[in-house]
């Protein structure tokens, strides 16, 4: 008989996904809280539930992945940012129910675990953890041989929060004349990469190093830019006020992710020009010929969160905003009616 055949063999090295572990654990613990009762490792992640001023706790959830903007992490070769987009696409949806970010777990699929790089990916995941007050209990990094091109790999994670039900944001308290308070973007979040490179790179034929004056930035360090997390700014008012909507806009842009929370026989009317549209959206379009309305149905174009409030509170929710950093803008307001209309 010849050679007894290994795991490695068949392309999974066992021992480079234990350095891998090794290197992730000091990310990991700069997470941790006093909630966490379980160390990297463990079969399954124990968290205890602190429901000070909860009288009836409902557990939120929300899953999702960081999509094609993983393509611009291979070209830039720069993966310690691509984390925190995962972890902001799943808080930012738990946030929108009015709970409180618990905990965050991950998944990395790769066909060949590079230790260093999945350490970098894992740091990317922490500091957005760190970002979004919610702790890193656990994940899995997928050694998968031949399923993955070399050098590339897929991730998603799952976030859980928790909200008193008296306090659940569901949309159904927005009436007409509600106040629509913007939150700025940070750049293209994680959607509408599929157009961007096809515009930039097969179009254009630009390249990840070019600088694009318009912009102020090169190509790559544009696109790669992490996704905001709005904790800081939400609970900053949640805890002081009641508002009756929060809308993350993420695929689907302004006509697909306000729409999912007003109610019947409202609408909503976008005041244009009531904030700073980033160079990046405005290169976009004006590069691509975009119409505005398929600008304004495939990206945030500037505007990450929307807060819905009643009229009456917008100054003392405005000053809220600024006191965490925030730079909040009126954006628009509840019509009669139905969809978006841009004005």
């Amino acid at each position: 008989m010849g050679a007894k055949l290994t795991y490695k063999d068949a392309g999974v090295d066992t021992k480079e996904g234990e350095k891998a572990v090794r290197l992730m654990k000091e990310h990991v613990k700069k997470t941790f809280n006093a909630n966490v009762l379980t160390g990297l490792g463990s079969f399954g992640s124990l968290f205890k539930l602190d429901l000070t001023g909860i009288k009836e706790p409902i557990l939120v959830a929300g899953t999702d992945g960081v999509g094609t903007k993983l393509k611009i992490a291979f070209m830039v070769d720069k993966h310690d940012t691509v984390g925190q987009d995962c972890v902001a696409m799943c808080v930012n949806d738990v946030l929108c129910q009015g709970a409180k970010p618990l905990f965050f777990l991950d998944y990395i699929a790769t066909g060949k675990v590079n230790a260093e790089k999945v350490a970098d990916i894992v740091k990317g995941v922490s500091d957005g953890c760190i970002i979004g007050e919610c702790a890193l209990v656990g994940g899995e990094t997928a050694e998968m041989p031949d399923f993955y091109a070399d050098g590339e790999y897929d991730m998603a994670g799952f976030a859980v929060g928790v909200v008193d039900r008296s306090r659940i944001i569901d949309g159904s308290q927005i009436k007409k004349g509600n106040i629509l308070v913007g939150l700025p973007s940070s750049g293209l979040h994680s959607n509408g990469y599929s157009l961007v490179r096809k515009l930039f790179f097969e179009i254009m034929k630009l390249q990840v190093n070019d600088y694009v004056a318009e912009i102020g930035k090169t190509v790559g360090n544009s696109l790669i830019t992490p996704t905001k997390i709005y904790t800081k700014a939400c609970n900053a008012v949640l805890a002081k006020e009641t508002v009756n909507g929060i809308i993350h806009i993420t695929g689907g842009g302004f006509f697909e992710n306000i729409p999912r929370i007003i109610p019947e026989g409202l609408g909503v009317r976008i005041d244009i020009g009531s904030w700073n549209v980033l160079p990046i959206f405005e290169y976009i379009q004006r590069c691509g010929n975009i119409a505005r309305n398929e600008m304004f149905a495939t990206f945030n174009m500037g505007v990450g969160m929307i807060i819905v409030i009643d009229s009456e509170r917008a100054e003392t929710i405005m000053d809220l905003l600024k006191e965490v950093g925030e730079e909040p803008r009126i954006i628009g307001e509840v019509v009669s009616g139905e969809g978006v209309c841009l004005c």
